[in-house]
């Protein structure tokens, strides 16, 4: 799935061609805005999956994630315990107080954009909320590590280190899932490196002014990380039914800091 990279260091994109992967991006951004403001009690993931594919390709856009490698749907929805690949549905049915991850991609033009967020259906458990807030800064942290001159490992170092601030700060346990994690992206949805969600610094390729990451945290409630892959060979759960939260961003390396090619209004 991953190329390779000959020289040692992430691919750079030019100004203009991050200019034609934010385009992409925001057409994702508003999707998921869609879906959120969409997610109410009785509505279900095939609902969402619905709305999204519609804005997309209204948009001009084809949905990148439908078809690939057979996944049916244009959206991931992972509600509660499913911590990635959730298969849209008409029998799963959001009620109030679900922990719901929409994750979904766009092509436009030939360029990707992929993000995702989770957030609640109505008002979350304490430690649910916590838990999302966790990811969402995490993510937020991680970003800051995109800089010329670093290595791939120095952000997962950052997601890993924000993981262990995050929990101090909301008083929660979080466990980082093993094997998943984010990946290179341009005309690819899935591009050489994988990058995982922890780390030791300062290892694997450099990056460089105009090296695109997706970056993507996902994180469970409490210690225990251990994950099942259900029959339909996509749906990851954690095995004991803990919640799961998951935030991503495509970013570009700049001279002036992280940029998010995947913005959301309102966000």
């Amino acid at each position: 799935m991953f190329g390779r990279s000959r020289k040692g260091v992430v691919g750079a994109r030019t100004p203009g061609e991050l200019d034609a992967m934010e385009a992409a991006g925001r057409i994702v951004g508003r999707a998921l805005v869609a879906a959120r403001d969409a997610a109410k009690p009785g509505v279900t993931t095939a609902d969402l999956d619905d709305l999204v594919e519609q804005l997309i390709r209204d948009s001009g856009a084809i949905p990148s994630f439908k078809g690939y490698e057979g996944f049916p749907g244009s959206i991931c929805s992972s509600v509660n315990e499913v911590v990635v690949h959730g298969i849209p549905g008409s029998t799963t049915v959001l009620s109030e107080g679900d922990l719901v991850s929409v994750d979904c991609g766009a092509i436009l033009d030939g360029w990707h954009g992929d993000s995702a967020w989770s957030f609640g259906v109505g008002e979350l458990q304490s430690d649910v909320q916590a838990l999302n807030d966790a990811t969402r800064e995490v993510l937020a942290e991680g970003m800051l590590a995109m800089r010329p001159g670093n290595r791939l490992t120095d952000v997962s170092y950052a997601l890993e280190v924000a993981t262990r601030r995050a929990e101090e700060r909301h008083g929660i346990s979080l466990g980082i899932v093993d094997g998943y994690g984010g990946h290179g992206i341009g005309q690819e949805m899935h591009e050489w490196p994988f990058l995982a969600n922890e780390g030791k610094a300062g290892r694997g390729p450099k990056l460089q002014e105009g090296s695109v990451l997706a970056i993507e945290p996902m994180l469970v409630l409490g210690g225990e990380t251990d994950t099942r892959t259900l029959s339909d060979d996509w749906t990851v759960v954690t095995v004991d039914g803990s919640p799961a939260a998951h935030w991503e961003h495509t970013v570009a390396v700049t001279v002036d800091g992280p940029r998010i090619l995947t913005p959301r209004p309102q966000d």
